[in-house]
């Protein structure tokens, strides 16, 4: 059954990659400030709670999204004035909890971390932040934006299961991993924009299980020299190819095509997506600028006959700003 479903996403690819709870206030100097500090408060009034002031809680959060994910980071750039602080905080949160995994030791030391993040959360909807540049940004845009914590829980749980040191036991198993967290920060991007339409959110859907696949095939290089493998199984034994192939970066047919089965998977969810392009409110569009980056990789891919070790993958593309720009001024994903 997979692959007949990968193989009707794979021929195109061959010929061309185209296409609340509420606490009562607590007392003191410092809750004043806090209350104070609304999506419509002061400077100041941020300033206050964060001890730092607003502007260094969001020069933070794009700091780290310029360290962590440049990608998003320029995409987060061109979204509209108003929206964008709102995605920093956003793309910042996700990124907090990204790296959690890569930064601990011990699974223990991470579920702690998963713990303080879903307590953070809870935090914001209680208007209650911690002092932590993150959650303050994160608690205005909640504000501002009236987001739907349930996205917000179902990233940081996903973010939790995914802990544990194993591969995907099959591409239907990283397509749910990839909606729960990088379909769940495009719902949460469409909420930033003001945009509720089902079409959008069908397209946001594909893009971010698209977006879950490349990820997953970018890092696979990384995650090989560290003796880690996290590619679906079902697709490497359809081919024949152990995790230890990965390990010892094989350029083997059979290596190929395992890679070319989980890139034609991507190439068909963006393609699914534009489906909806003539239905998407056009106010939607800043929210899929990524598909560039996505469209990017696949084709590079293609072009080196799908081997997942060749150096030009690692190098970082310098016309994506531009290319990213003239996607938005031409309002389309």
């Amino acid at each position: 059954m997979a692959a007949s479903v990968l193989g009707s996403a794979c021929g195109p690819l061959r010929r061309g990659v185209a296409g609340l709870c509420r606490r009562r206030p607590p007392r003191g100097r410092g809750a004043r400030a806090r209350r104070l500090a609304g999506p419509a408060g002061s400077g100041r009034s941020v300033a206050a709670a964060s001890g730092s002031g607003a502007s260094g809680a969001d020069r933070y959060c794009m700091e780290l999204l310029r360290k962590r994910d440049y990608e998003g980071y320029l995409c987060s750039l061109l979204l509209p004035a108003e929206s964008r602080s709102s995605a920093f905080a956003l793309r910042a949160f996700n990124v907090e909890l990204a790296q959690v995994k890569d930064s601990v030791s011990e699974k223990t030391i991470g579920l702690m971390r998963m713990e303080f993040w879903k307590k953070t959360v809870d935090d914001i909807y209680c208007d209650n932040p911690p002092q932590q540049p993150v959650a303050l940004e994160l608690w205005k845009a909640v504000k501002r934006h009236n987001l739907t914590k349930r996205w917000l829980m179902k990233i940081i749980d996903e973010r939790e299961k995914n802990l544990d040191d194993r591969a995907y036991r099959n591409i239907q198993e990283l397509e749910n991993y990839a909606e729960n967290t990088q379909s769940s920060l495009l719902y949460l991007t469409l909420e930033i924009l003001g945009v509720k339409n089902l079409h959008a959110d069908h397209a946001a859907s594909h893009i971010g299980k698209a977006q879950g696949i490349v990820t997953c095939l970018r890092a696979t290089p990384y995650h090989g020299s560290r003796r880690r493998v996290f590619l679906p199984m079902d697709i490497c034994m359809l081919h024949g190819v152990s995790q230890e192939d990965f390990v010892r970066k094989s350029q083997d047919k059979n290596v190929r095509d395992v890679i070319y089965d989980i890139a034609g998977q991507a190439h068909l969810h963006l393609k699914h997506a534009r489906s909806f392009q003539k239905s998407v409110p056009v106010r939607a569009f800043p929210a899929f600028l990524q598909t560039v980056a996505l469209e990017d990789y696949l084709k590079k891919i293609q072009q080196v006959d799908f081997d997942i070790f060749h150096p030009s993958l690692q190098r970082k593309n310098t016309l994506l700003p531009l290319s990213l720009y003239i996607q938005s001024w031409r309002k389309g994903y």
